[in-house]
């Protein structure tokens, strides 16, 4: 099964997004899109900053994605 990702994300006060179509392979959505975001950060050395994760057009997943990275970075 397939989703699809629309991640919107603000660099250098500029706003942008990426938006693609991955499949689950047993992950959760959440686990997919936040994987595709660090990519998208580690693409533009960082500087970027979360706006906004909607999954199939209508699931704003924008506040499980930042608990995820937060959780980690309180890991570390």
């Amino acid at each position: 099964m397939n989703i699809n990702i629309r991640i919107d994300y603000s660099m250098n006060r500029n706003t942008s997004y990426r938006q693609g179509s991955f499949p689950l392979g047993g992950k959760t959505p959440e686990e997919v899109a936040y994987q595709w975001w660090r990519q998208i950060k580690k693409e533009h050395s960082y500087w970027v900053e979360l706006e906004k994760v909607v999954v199939n057009a209508e699931q704003d997943i924008t506040d499980k994605i930042k608990a995820i990275e937060n959780a980690l970075i309180s890991d570390i």
